[in-house]
């Protein structure tokens, strides 16, 4: 069964409760805070970056990024002719980022061996005066990982929705103790356009990667290439899932995999974080639209009342 920790010792960590998934040599850990993915192993190797038990999740790492990803221009939208103003947790920039439950207490629904299901709801506020049940299934197979996001509008009017979440993909273990720096590894990313953005990460246009340092098609090591954009145009399989793949010096490589509903992935180096965190992953953080979607409408979902939409990422070892 899963083992849930609400407290190491003396110690409640501040993600909230752990939810350790197991199936053969994977093993994850969600938590109650922002439903996020603390951390994601194969053989004891990283494949999503983790961040500590006894931290807040830095970065956004692992969170849930609903209902809408990435940033929106002072927290302002226009919604059926009303316009709206949330909250601005980004406050030195004059933005809202990544929605509404990163911090919130999410319930479990389901929890054993390789699985965990968590819910919340978006009760009405101002700004988002709309009523969502989010419900997040993890689970671990023969695959890999397998994150599936489903939103339901229990509301009595039409809402806008996006969705996001905020992984971010681990180079390994370099020869010294914890996780290596990303400079090493080879992204690849099949996208042809870049989302081109301003110092408050809000977008000003598009322009294709051709010919640019930001081309990852052919894989393409980091280096010192610092990187905080969203990209789209991505090509995809047979499966409709388009694919971020970083290899790592250990001769291993984390994946990422999104299905047609993620229509950008966010890249994100890492650079603003703590020093002793910063260039530790890659975070790749599949979008249903792109960053200041609720102003700009987007690919911005429209929820009827009943109606529900399901969203499938997922990650693997290779």
């Amino acid at each position: 069964m899963v083992v849930a920790v609400t407290a190491l010792g003396t110690f409640a960590p501040p993600s909230g409760r752990q939810y350790e998934l197991r199936l053969g040599h994977q093993r994850a850990t969600v938590v109650e805070v922002g439903a996020a993915i603390r951390e994601y192993a194969v053989g004891g190797r990283p494949v999503l970056d983790p961040f500590p038990v006894q931290a807040m999740a830095d970065g956004a790492h692992g969170t849930v990024l609903v209902p809408w990803p990435n940033r929106l221009d002072d927290g302002r939208y226009t919604f059926d002719g009303v316009e709206r103003q949330v909250a601005l947790t980004e406050p030195d920039k004059g933005n809202a980022i990544h929605g509404l439950l990163r911090w919130r207490p999410w319930r479990a629904i389901e929890a054993r061996g390789h699985r965990v299901v968590l819910g919340a709801r978006i009760h009405p506020m101002p700004g988002y005066p709309f009523m969502v049940d989010v419900v997040i299934d993890y689970r671990l197979g023969e695959t890999g990982l397998e994150v599936s996001t489903t939103a339901t509008n229990v509301g009595t009017s039409d809402c806008p929705y996006g969705c996001g979440q905020h992984p971010y993909l681990s180079p390994g273990r370099s020869s010294g103790a914890g996780s290596g720096a990303i400079d090493d590894s080879v992204l690849t990313l099949d996208a042809a356009t870049r989302i081109v953005t301003d110092e408050r990460g809000l977008p000003t246009g598009r322009q294709p990667v051709d010919g640019s340092e930001w081309d990852f098609r052919q894989g393409k090591k980091l280096g010192t290439l610092a990187v905080d954009s969203a990209f789209t145009d991505l090509t995809r399989d047979d499966e409709g899932r388009a694919w971020v793949q970083l290899d790592g010096v250990d001769g291993h490589a984390a994946v990422l995999w999104m299905d047609r509903h993620y229509r950008y992935v966010e890249i994100f180096t890492g650079d603003t974080l703590a020093p002793d965190r910063r260039r530790r992953g890659v975070g790749c953080e599949p979008m249903t639209c792109p960053p200041n979607a609720f102003a700009t409408g987007t690919d911005v979902m429209r929820l009827e009342p009943g109606q529900s939409v399901t969203t499938t990422w997922g990650a693997r070892l290779l």
